[in-house]
């Protein structure tokens, strides 16, 4: 089980040895003929894993988009992770997206869903649960060439169904340590994990130490509008973090507030700098798993090369 404990003078993992995960956005969730990926022949998911292999990751997120872990049949699952462990592969994590436990008229199955995917976290073998409180793209959003640029759902202004995100948050959160798991919160726009105030005030509310911020920056300095400034970002969550999405995208806007454009780039070329964010976290005492994540072109390829660079940026033996 991974230990996200450990103090800032004692980092549990050298650059060599700290666990990185790629994201699975370079692979489709779904075949050409309509096959889930959840669904295929043992071949598909023979096929996912090599590719993870081929560009040099022995470790992969688990997106529920692509696998759903409490839906799939033990038998399915052991299939599932022996191929994965024929290549060297491991799955450490699960990320439940777009389930949020405040979607309107939702609120109870997401909430159900959410619990049976811890229980299968566990079952699985895995070391963190990471959600969030986004919700399915909007139309608009499907139609975009990349999504942030549309507006997608928002959390209401509503004390009630805030006090309800957080007592939902809370009931995961002591489901996840009954099985010994972190609960990570991904920072996401207009929901209660949209700004660092808000994310801090949600997760301090929660109140558990094995809730935290998974604190993707990334997915706020993207927006095509005005945005926190990403130091501060990561000043305010990173010491709530017990997980980390990392990716990174340049990013040009007018200094009168009235446009602002983004496109993905390596984590080097981006607009933050995580040669910093990393000296931080590891001075704060961040003992985490980090996922590479990166969006359009070749997603694996991307991860491939900022895991190269996290790896030139984590302490050295």
């Amino acid at each position: 089980m991974t230990d996200t404990t450990a103090t800032a003078s004692t980092p549990r993992w050298t650059a060599d040895t700290w666990p990185i995960a790629t994201c699975l956005h370079g692979i489709p969730p779904v075949d050409r003929n309509g096959v889930s990926l959840h669904d295929a022949e043992p071949e598909a998911w023979d096929d996912l894993f090599a590719q993870v292999a081929g560009v040099g990751f022995t470790l992969a997120e688990l997106p529920d988009s692509h696998v759903r872990p409490a839906d799939l049949e033990p038998s399915r699952r052991d299939e599932f992770l022996a191929i994965a462990k024929s290549h060297g592969v491991g799955v450490p994590s699960v990320h439940l997206q777009r389930q949020s436990v405040v979607m309107p008229g939702h609120e109870e199955r997401n909430l159900e869903y959410a619990h049976r995917t811890i229980d299968a976290a566990a079952e699985w073998g895995m070391q963190v649960f990471s959600t969030g409180l986004h919700q399915p793209f909007s139309e608009a959003q499907r139609k975009a060439l990349w999504f942030w640029t549309a507006q997608g759902p928002k959390d209401p202004d509503d004390p009630e169904v805030w006090n309800a995100a957080v007592s939902r948050i809370r009931e995961l959160g002591k489901h996840a340590a009954d099985v010994g798991l972190p609960l990570a919160l991904e920072l996401y726009e207009d929901t209660y994990l949209g700004t660092a105030d808000s994310a801090v005030r949600f997760v301090e509310e929660v109140g558990l130490d094995n809730v935290g911020l998974n604190p993707d920056v990334a997915n706020l300095i993207r927006l095509h509008r005005p945005v926190e400034d990403w130091r501060e970002l990561f000043a305010k969550t990173l010491p709530y973090a017990n997980y980390m999405h990392v990716k990174n995208y340049t990013r040009d806007e007018a200094a009168d507030g009235t446009w602002a454009t983004s496109v993905p780039s390596t984590m080097e070329a981006g607009l933050i700098n995580y040669r910093q964010v990393f000296r931080d976290a590891v001075e704060l005492g961040f003992n985490g798993i980090i996922l590479a994540e990166h969006y359009g072109g070749d997603s694996l390829g991307m991860c491939s090369t900022n895991q190269k660079y996290i790896r030139t940026l984590l302490p050295q033996a």
